[in-house]
């Protein structure tokens, strides 16, 4: 197990402190709007944002923070060469759907690759994280979180075969469909929601998770590195890695997930 990593261990706290916040929203009345971009956004979102960005700030200011709800313009990120990637609530059409799909991401960026990640499912109460060269991990949560020797740590799975394949709950589209029948005619599709997806890519309960709808870096960002600690990589069906706070926009290119497999 990973032993006095404060920072990692901290990082995991701020994730529970925000997913416990969601979760009274959850269980209440969900009052929806919509972003310019026509996205949803709920007050979930907004409730969890400020407490990461807070609880950030005071483990150490000196490292800035770009979140989906908290934007930064290019000209300034452009001269990071370390920063936090937020989602604060990956997965809000689960969340308003109530499906229990949803999570919290947060990321430590450096030189263009994630180097932390941590990804929080409150409705399981289940926590993945995982820092470089150290692995990736799960834990369930059923007291506080007073260090991180619990965890299991995961890997993803080493069959030989590719047999299941992960279809997004809210995303699916007609580029996915093709390629899978394509690809592996006689796969099983498991749907799922969220960064969730790379989390079973990463404990060996899926094999690959194909990406041909729009995502944005904050939304890969934490899953990106616990599938490649547990074994697996993320790539472009350019065959290229997705590097991070390259450009103006954030939208990612294509990309699969997958496990100890060639395609």
């Amino acid at each position: 197990m990973i032993k006095n990593n404060e920072l990692l261990l901290e990082i995991c706290k701020i994730s529970l402190l925000a997913g416990d916040e969601i979760l009274q929203i959850y269980n209440d009345k969900i009052e929806v709007v919509q972003k310019k971009d026509l996205s949803p956004l709920t007050k979930a979102d907004i409730a969890s944002n400020r407490i990461i960005l807070r609880s950030l700030e005071v483990i150490d200011n000196s490292i800035p923070v770009l979140s989906e709800e908290s934007l930064i313009n290019w000209n300034e990120r452009k001269k990071w060469n370390k920063y936090w990637l937020v989602d604060p609530l990956d997965g809000t059409k689960e969340f308003i759907k109530k499906n229990g799909e949803f999570t919290v991401n947060i990321a430590l960026i450096e030189n263009n690759k994630p180097i932390l990640g941590v990804i929080y499912v409150p409705t399981k109460s289940t926590l993945y994280f995982a820092q470089q060269n150290f692995g990736s991990f799960k834990i369930n949560i059923t007291s506080e979180l007073k260090n991180l020797d619990g965890a299991k740590k995961i890997f993803v799975s080493n069959q030989k075969i590719i047999q299941r394949v992960i279809g997004s709950r809210s995303h699916s589209n007609q580029d996915f469909d093709e390629w899978v029948k394509n690809n592996f005619p006689n796969s099983l599709i498991v749907q799922a929601g969220s960064s969730y997806k790379f989390c079973l890519i990463a404990e060996g309960s899926a094999d690959i998770y194909p990406r041909f709808g729009p995502t944005s870096e904050w939304d890969i960002a934490a899953g990106h590195i616990i599938v490649n600690e547990a074994g697996g990589k993320v790539r472009t069906f350019d065959n290229t890695d997705i590097k991070y706070n390259t450009k103006e926009d954030l939208l990612n290119p294509h990309f699969y997930a997958i496990g100890k497999f060639k395609i």
